[in-house]
């Protein structure tokens, strides 16, 4: 592994863990030149799975996509960076557990959203707001009515 610091191709490890249930592996290693230390992470290569967009268009599955959408419907909400990669490492091991090629985004919204509403109710409005392209007041009213009704009845 090249160091990100110095370029030389010579370090050693610290120390490995694992993550994720088990689905990566973190590494901490150090520059043997340099002496400083970065981590580094190794995850089981998957088969390229593929997104059907809404339009049809084809792209491969992006993980960091997922994060950033959890990150803006989180923002300022009291969600640590663990629960936010727990909730993307859970929807992730989700769509390859049950798709071998494609997986339609819809889909992919759709388990964000479950998991988003059971983690924070406000981020899943956002969220959904988002994903759903809500186009006025009456949308969001729609879309938290039933989260309402589950409330009333607790």
């Amino acid at each position: 592994m090249r160091c990100p610091f110095c370029g030389v191709d010579n370090d050693r490890v610290i120390d490995s863990r694992a993550c994720q249930d088990g689905y990566i592996i973190r590494r901490r290693r150090q520059c043997n030149r340099c002496s400083r230390r970065y981590t580094t992470y190794e995850r089981l290569e998957e088969m390229e799975l593929k997104v059907v967009k809404k339009n049809g268009v084809r792209e491969p599955f992006n993980l960091d996509k997922i994060r950033v959408g959890l990150r803006k419907a989180l923002w300022k909400r009291p969600v640590s960076d663990e629960q936010i990669e727990a909730l993307a490492a859970a929807v992730e091991a989700e769509i390859y557990a049950n798709f071998d090629a494609e997986v339609d985004s819809r889909h992919i919204g759709q388990l964000v959203m479950e998991r988003l509403g059971e983690l924070d109710q406000v981020a899943f409005v956002r969220f959904a707001s988002v994903y759903r392209e809500f186009k006025d007041v009456r949308d969001f009213v729609d879309e938290l009515q039933p989260m309402l009704r589950n409330k009333e009845e607790d």
